[in-house]
């Protein structure tokens, strides 16, 4: 088909779950035409899925001045641990010293009423079946017969991606070791609720809100692909507690495994890859969703950038630089959570020294900060401890009054955060791009493990949250700075 045929938008998403909504938002921010493909009619989630967000998903939504439309839908929690060891961030220097527990399908029902807001248009009931990229574009074709155009296309559909798969990206890691049933089900008996386990892995009933009950098994042996009977739940409930305590229906049923794999890239010219199409893993360490968020704020902004021409292409490079390592150590946990789940005499020697050390400050502060995001940290050389860190949302004093850095950063703009004086720093041929902020802040400088660090006279900002350049008093390696993450000064 002729591109003068097609419907036309700058960036394609295909899957409108949490990633594939989340960078949805970001690219509008930036004025970026983008439209999702979503094969659900609905946000509708089967069962229950994730069940919160960690710390730093609760910074980004902050970022975007967005944060109090989730906190006000779901309960505040200490919901890091480890190897089933409870991980405490309540002395941790951020605002969000929590997570937050809140059902994926409520997440994604507010995420997708606030790009609703943004108008992003969403192709619902169809799903994207192939593609065919060249120099200037890529052609999408849907399940409904349509087809569209755009200049990139971003896989954020799921595991199984057919993105994925089409653009040729191998996904090697690691085979599954075990497979679990997972269900929401009606129970005429009274199950003894909690966490058990053998050798084999982990096993357990709660309860739900409803009367419902909320069961996970451990199968006696891997099992993937076939989609799970309500039999094959009788049988597991028999052979793990000897009765299936008047198992009477199931409203949500279905399988997972630790099946842990990683595209070897995250992008293919003009296609790339963010969320579960990048990374699947075990759920252990509810690590999932929080990574596919952040991987959207990580590329939305760059990927806008260069649809509108302000930065070469080669700013997509550093997605997969700052992200590959991210999902790669959380992969490596959720492994090693997975075999700490099982429960012979030896893993339970294991466990238990585990245990101990995360009791300690060190260990827990360590952990806790990686578990929930607040300890990442993007190479961008030598230099201050803030470089590449998470900038603190520390209370600033403006000429408009007192602010949060967060709310310098809720249009998604890039910011240069001047602490020292008026007219000390010049960002005049990036002006059209990067906001200049002249403050004062009085508080003290901290971070997640490190502690205390030294005051700066002036940080960039990326839209991200993450700082890209710090100045000790001087402007030295600002132009450079500019000009590699927010594309050539201007022409005078």
């Amino acid at each position: 088909m002729h591109a003068d045929r097609m419907t036309q938008h700058a960036v394609v998403i295909a899957g409108g779950g949490p990633t594939g909504l989340m960078l949805a938002a970001e690219l509008a921010l930036a004025r970026v035409d983008v439209a999702i493909v979503e094969r659900r009619a609905s946000q509708e989630v089967a069962g229950s899925r994730s069940r919160g967000l960690h710390a730093r998903s609760l910074e980004v939504l902050a970022q975007r001045g967005v944060v109090e439309r989730f906190t006000s839908q779901g309960q505040a929690v200490q919901n890091v641990s480890f190897g089933q060891t409870p991980l405490d961030l309540s002395d941790f220097p951020t605002r969000h010293n929590h997570g937050l527990a809140l059902l994926q399908e409520r997440f994604e029902r507010i995420l997708a009423e606030w790009v609703g807001e943004l108008a992003v248009p969403i192709y619902r009931g169809c799903e994207v079946t192939g593609f065919a990229q060249d120099d200037t574009g890529v052609d999408v074709e849907l399940s409904d017969g349509r087809a569209l155009r755009a200049k990139y296309l971003v896989g954020c559909d799921g595991g199984r991606s057919l993105v994925r798969k089409a653009a040729g990206i191998e996904f090697p890691g690691w085979d599954a070791s075990v497979s679990y049933l997972i269900a929401e089900v009606e129970m005429t008996g009274a199950p003894t609720f909690g966490i058990r386990r053998d050798e084999k892995g982990t096993y357990a009933m709660g309860p739900m809100e409803d009367g419902r009950v909320g069961v996970v098994l451990r199968e006696e042996r891997v099992v993937t692909g076939d989609a799970p009977t309500l039999e094959t739940l009788r049988e597991g409930l028999v052979a793990l507690y000897g009765t299936d305590h008047g198992l009477r229906g199931a409203t949500y049923l279905s399988r997972f495994t630790d099946m842990t794999r990683q595209a070897a890239s995250y992008r293919d010219r003009r296609v790339l890859l963010a969320g579960d199409a990048a990374h699947v893993h075990s759920p252990m360490g509810g690590q999932g969703l929080n990574l596919g968020v952040q991987d959207a704020v990580n590329l939305g902004w760059k990927l806008a950038q260069v649809v509108r021409g302000v930065s070469p292409e080669s700013l997509l490079d550093t997605y997969q630089a700052e992200r590959h390592p991210v999902a790669a150590r959380a992969l490596r946990k959720t492994m090693a959570q997975t075999a700490l789940s099982r429960g012979d005499a030896r893993m339970d020697a294991v466990r238990e020294t585990l245990t101990e050390l995360l009791r300690m400050d060190g260990p827990r502060k360590q952990y806790a900060a990686m578990m929930s995001g607040l300890d990442i940290h993007y190479d961008l050389g030598n230099g201050h401890p803030l470089l590449g860190r998470r900038m603190p949302d520390l209370d600033l004093v403006t000429a408009d009054g007192p602010r949060r850095v967060f709310h310098l950063l809720h249009d998604a703009r890039p910011v240069l955060l001047d602490l020292g004086g008026p007219g000390t720093l010049d960002v005049t041929p990036w002006a059209d791009r990067v906001r200049r902020v002249a403050a004062r802040c009085t508080g003290e400088w901290e971070l997640p493990v490190l502690g205390g660090v030294t005051a700066p006279a002036a940080v960039l900002i990326r839209p991200d949250g993450h700082v890209a350049w710090v100045g000790e008093g001087t402007d030295q390696g600002l132009r450079e700075a500019l000009a590699r993450w927010f594309g050539p000064p201007a022409a005078a």
